[in-house]
């Protein structure tokens, strides 16, 4: 049977470990602060989870995935080590070469969208040296790989892209239901951002980009405003505020 690390038995990491024990891999886990459970194989450190495994998944944070390295490298001579953490590019680029000092394979796995509810089947995107190897272990236990042929760091990359929108996107309709929930209007404006993007086709980013280069000097002014109302409202104006330093950039 595949035997598996998996480092960091949080949401994610617990998930994904369950998911694989089910699968019909040997899970070996490894937690500081959670203890393993659901069949997974209980380790006393990075090291013991890695030694004879043939995959190490480093689940546990960009915080804590180079000391996780250092400490599980050596035991992980005969296996991959991959890095599902979220983590800039940078830091892919730096565990990659501590990986490779160490003799070990490395792949850079991004994590595509929530894992609650999904666990393995997550959809990833994967680069770098071991980034096939990840993806013959782990799709025919069931998850979802998309391999590119790249070096570590373009998958965390695209992932922070997504997340410069996705997580933009979501704080701007948070603040904004926050100040019309103080202006009493909170229904009104929820309404309107539900027919907004449900009105959203294949032009609208084109429409966006073009409408905000054009409008620049415009829209600057009109998100001061905003940012003013906010304020008055007693809602700290972050994303209004942004939205107006990027628009005065913008309109030079």
């Amino acid at each position: 049977m595949t035997v598996i690390a998996v480092l960091g038995l949080g949401e994610a990491g617990g998930a994904i470990a369950r998911d694989l024990v089910t699968a019909g891999a040997v899970v070996r886990g490894y937690d500081p602060a959670v203890a393993a459970s659901g069949g997974i194989v209980q380790a006393g450190s990075e090291a013991d989870a890695a030694a004879g495994a043939e995959l190490v998944l480093s689940v546990n944070s960009a915080h804590d995935a180079v000391a996780a390295l250092r400490a599980g490298a050596g035991a992980a001579r005969d296996a991959v080590w991959a890095d599902l953490n979220t983590g800039s590019p940078g830091l892919k680029r730096e565990l990659e070469s501590l990986a490779r000092r160490a003799g070990v394979r490395f792949a850079d796995v991004a994590i595509m969208a929530p894992v609650p509810g999904r666990g393995l089947r997550t959809p990833m995107l994967a680069c770098a040296q071991g980034a096939g190897d990840v993806a013959a272990l782990l799709v025919p236990l069931g998850a979802e790989i998309e391999v590119m042929d790249a070096e570590a760091g373009a998958a965390a990359g695209r992932k922070l892209l997504r997340s410069v929108f996705f997580k933009g996107l979501a704080g701007s309709v948070v603040e904004a239901l926050e100040a019309a929930r103080a202006a009493g209007c909170e229904d009104w404006l929820r309404g309107n951002i539900d027919a907004e993007l449900a009105a959203a086709g294949e032009h609208t980013v084109d429409r966006l980009v073009a409408g905000t280069y054009r409008h620049a000097a415009r829209r600057a002014a009109e998100m001061e405003a905003a940012a003013a109302m906010l304020e008055e409202l007693d809602v700290p104006p972050a994303m209004a505020a942004a939205s107006r330093d990027l628009l005065q950039r913008l309109s030079g």
